[in-house]
């Protein structure tokens, strides 16, 4: 018996196989943000709209009553630390007690990999500097996601950063889910602003009377969010393009079908979520197809998850695991799942390209979201050919060190000349001229 989800499989022996591959490719990659192309120009000109008028607390009001259906004053944005208080004292022990295992498993990861705490942090050619104030979006659409908080958050303190503020739509009952809140506190942010989309991060980056201008924004978000950190980008810096999610898993005839259709559900109940599989076995291609059919109607969101499989979803067989590789590091997905076995180790140290790779049947992309140390903020899109996720690497900035004294320069003065010379640059040449000069 057919069914929809049918038309999710392509395959390797059909015809127009590798242009439905790019159109695949070219869909995914339309998901993350508002290009330039004649199909996005519409919305991106809208973003750009709405960051030319949002100047003042009024402006931020009235989109936020426009796109979230909440009517507040400036004087409601901020949170007041009463209510963070309380919603920390109100979430359920048991809840709290992970989320403070998860915060030690990111700090302890990040403080680990944090490029100033290294060796280079001691080379008198450079020095870090924490970013003073960073600007965090939460995305409050279809689920809240207090791990977002910890994810950006925890890296940032790492790395030293004093402010931070948050920003997340108000989406639960006219404020920010209490959860969120209460990790807002646990970490003890206390600026913290029931505002989202454009019309956030215009305020972030151009400040109004009630919200201050940040130095970077980061954090994960649909389309419009993604679209006007993309276009603020200059004014204040942007970790990448974090969102929608998407997850490729690559799996071979060792994967267990059922585990592979629960991580692809797993990211399109996101709702927009994109969630591919790349395998070389048509049969487990058949059954991953008849496990989706099962798992997806047993969903609290099942409609709208089945919509999005149709639309961001595919099962793709190809006749090789080489193939698989190359078309992977082309989709440079945001999570990488490698479900082949023994095999899989040495897959992934083919991959090239992707925000995070999960490695094994035991590692779903449900670990690293919420667990693993690693921040969840990743990049989407094709960005992960050249974005990285974040860290708290990405809340430091350096600056390069040089201190020579008379007798360095001397040495080098001739070379320093002829290379200033070949340029045409006169007065850089005499700069150094005029320092070897007696009596000058």
């Amino acid at each position: 018996m057919s069914h929809e989800l049918d038309k999710l499989l392509i395959s390797y022996e059909q015809p127009d196989f590798k242009e439905k591959l790019r159109k695949f490719l070219h869909s995914k990659a339309g998901l993350s943000h508002f290009g330039m192309g004649a199909p996005h120009i519409k919305n991106r000109r809208k973003v750009e709209k709405i960051l030319n008028e949002v100047v003042t607390d009024e402006d931020v009001a009235r989109y936020t009553e426009k796109f979230d259906g909440v009517k507040l004053t400036p004087d409601q944005f901020r949170i007041s630390h009463a209510d963070l208080e309380r919603a920390h004292k109100e979430i359920d022990a048991d809840l709290m007690r992970s989320i403070r295992q998860a915060i030690k498993n990111v700090r302890k990861y990040q403080e680990e990999i944090f490029i100033a705490n290294k060796k280079a942090n001691q080379h008198p050619g450079i020095k870090y500097t924490p970013i003073k104030r960073v600007g965090i979006c939460v995305p409050g659409g279809s689920a809240p996601l207090p791990s977002t908080v910890i994810m950006a958050a925890v890296p940032a303190q790492v790395a030293g950063v004093k402010e931070i503020a948050v920003v997340s739509p108000p989406r639960y009952e006219g404020s920010i889910h209490p959860v969120i809140l209460a990790v807002c506190h646990e970490l003890g942010i206390d600026e913290v602003y029931r505002v989202g989309g454009a019309q956030a991060i215009a305020a972030l980056t151009f400040s109004t009377k009630t919200i201050r201008q940040v130095d970077k924004i980061v954090g994960p978000g649909n389309q419009w969010v993604q679209t006007a950190k993309q276009l603020v980008f200059g004014t204040v810096g942007i970790d990448s393009i974090a969102g929608p999610s998407e997850v490729l898993i690559i799996a071979n005839d060792k994967a267990n079908p059922a585990w592979v259709a629960a991580d692809m559900l797993s990211q399109a109940e996101h709702a927009p979520g994109s969630a591919i599989v790349f395998t070389n076995s048509q049969q487990v291609a058949a059954k991953v197809l008849e496990e989706l059919e099962k798992q997806v109607e047993e969903l609290d969101r099942s409609t709208d998850t089945k919509q999005c499989l149709l639309k961001y979803g595919g099962i793709v067989v190809f006749d090789d695991m080489a193939e698989i590789v190359k078309w992977a590091n082309e989709f440079a997905p945001e999570h990488l799942e490698i479900q082949c076995g023994q095999q899989s180790r040495k897959i992934a140290d083919r991959i090239e390209n992707a925000g995070a790779i999960f490695i094994g049947d035991y590692s779903p992309v449900a670990v690293g979201d919420y667990w693993a140390g690693p921040s969840h903020t990743l990049p989407t899109g094709i960005s992960a050919k050249f974005s990285s996720a974040l860290s708290a690497n990405d809340f430091i900035k350096s600056t390069s060190i040089i201190e020579y004294n008379r007798e360095m320069l001397a040495k080098s003065a001739e070379d320093i000349i002829r290379l200033a010379e070949s340029e045409g640059l006169d007065a850089h040449a005499k700069s150094v001229e005029i320092r070897q000069e007696p009596g000058r």
